[in-house]
């Protein structure tokens, strides 16, 4: 499959739903607290995206029956919200993909219900983000895409012993969800698709505490760490420009590197 180069309009298109798409991240956080199901956060997700005129991707989507993926502790990806109360100290990623004016715009984010996060819980967290900037790192014209994820697995995997997802990975994005080119967190350095101006992917690493392993429960959507450990996970979508990267769902207040 040829992947997309974007045209000029087709960039601020692609700006403006990435816009939509941090902002949710940016409305729904102060109702991340205890007590808060993650079927209320995905209504108040839905309504946001739906009175900004837009639409929630996930939503019926390959058959996915709600707007936003609410992924707690253990679950890697893709959980489905429910009738499930957050506790303090679950750690809960958000993911919103949202659609305007024929393009999407993906993002995630974790965030700590109740604000007090377990030592362990707030490092590998910390090591997710800063994995995630990496990979970033590595994004500008005719750099390979095995760079990305050999920065992120180089830094969460080698260097801190965690487990790098390799059955889920980033993709191409613009008139369609999910597009050319897939983008691994366990790449190979030098491999991979030449990267070009206009082109527009999302890199999401998901970093779980113990092995990388996952299993898919019977909704045929969650999927959860083999071992039941904690799994984290953070997401942009990502723009190649003329001089290196833009980071298309960047947002105040979000984490970046210093």
């Amino acid at each position: 499959m040829a992947v997309e180069i974007k045209s000029k309009a087709d960039i601020e298109k692609m700006r403006a739903t990435c816009r939509l798409a941090a902002s949710v991240l940016e409305y729904i956080e102060p109702f991340v607290k205890p007590g808060v199901t993650t079927d209320e956060l995905d209504r108040l997700c839905h309504d946001f995206i739906v009175k900004a005129g837009a639409y929630p991707s996930p939503l019926n989507y390959k058959g996915f029956p709600r707007s936003i993926c609410t992924s707690v502790n253990e679950v890697v990806c893709h959980g489905i919200p429910g009738e499930r109360a957050l506790n303090a100290g679950d750690i809960i990623n958000i993911d919103v993909t949202t659609t305007l004016d024929g393009f999407f715009g993906d993002c995630s984010e974790m965030f700590v219900v109740g604000g007090e996060a377990t030592p362990a819980a707030k490092k590998l967290i910390d090591v997710t983000r800063e994995s995630l900037w990496l990979g970033i790192a590595e994004v500008g014209p005719n750099k390979r895409i095995g760079d990305i994820g050999a920065a992120i697995v180089e830094f969460a995997g080698k260097k801190h012993g965690y487990g790098v997802v390799d059955a889920f990975c980033g993709h191409g994005i613009g008139r369609q969800f999910h597009m050319a080119p897939q983008v691994s967190h366990v790449g190979r350095r030098g491999n991979g698709l030449r990267m070009k101006p206009g082109m527009t992917f999302t890199i999401e690493p998901m970093i779980n505490e113990g092995t990388h392993e996952c299993e898919i429960l019977s909704d045929g959507w969650t999927a959860i760490t083999r071992d039941g450990r904690l799994s984290a996970q953070v997401e942009h979508t990502i723009l190649v420009t003329e001089g290196g990267y833009e980071v298309l769902t960047m947002r105040p207040g979000a984490w970046r590197p210093l």
